[in-house]
């Protein structure tokens, strides 16, 4: 006989991945204080091969507006400044012998207003995801009722108990998105 909280662990996993993909688009965003996430992931074509920034160099932010970038091998370096200009996120690459450095730009009331703006985008796409899985699990719950699975009591449980980890979701996004504004300031 399966239960209302198969039904519910099996959606857990996927309010996990909504939330930490969140966090990781979150993190790739300027607030204010200069991060390697900023540009670990830029794709760098390098020896008719693509890697991300990270594969290549050790990423460092020494200063609150300042990326340092120093790759394992001085003949990448071409290559990454070529990706960072080419990435579309403003930063100029400036080659410093076998380093490069970023000077991240400082932020306008305009700048801020827009990250904020795209906190808010990313929070409600991640709660719309957690939202159509609440309906995933709910529509299966239901179906366990009518097929006699489960009682009317369970059902109902199953909802509430559902219920709870989509508030526990929801306050996490909240807490995170509110974090992150105040980075901005």
């Amino acid at each position: 006989m399966s239960t209302y909280k198969e039904s519910i662990d099996k959606i857990k996993p996927e309010f996990d991945k909504a939330f930490k993909f969140l966090e990781s688009e979150i993190a790739k965003l300027h607030t204010g204080r200069a991060s390697p996430a900023l540009v670990e992931n830029i794709t760098v074509d390098a020896f008719g091969s693509k890697f991300a920034l990270k594969q290549l160099g050790a990423i460092l932010s020494p200063q609150s507006n300042q990326i340092v970038i120093q790759p394992w091998d001085v003949s990448y370096i071409g290559a990454i400044e070529k990706a960072i200009s080419l990435s579309g996120l403003g930063y100029s690459a400036v080659v410093d012998k076998d380093i490069i450095r970023l000077n991240l730009p400082l932020l306008t009331e305009e700048y801020r207003q827009a990250v904020a703006k795209s906190f808010n985008e990313k929070a409600e796409q991640t709660r719309r995801t957690i939202r159509h899985w609440r309906e995933s699990a709910w529509n299966e719950i239901q179906q366990s009722q009518k097929d006699k699975k489960i009682s009317e009591d369970d059902k109902f449980r199953g909802k509430d108990e559902l219920q709870k980890l989509v508030d526990d979701y929801t306050e996490k996004i909240k807490s995170l998105i509110e974090k992150k504004k105040k980075e901005l300031i």
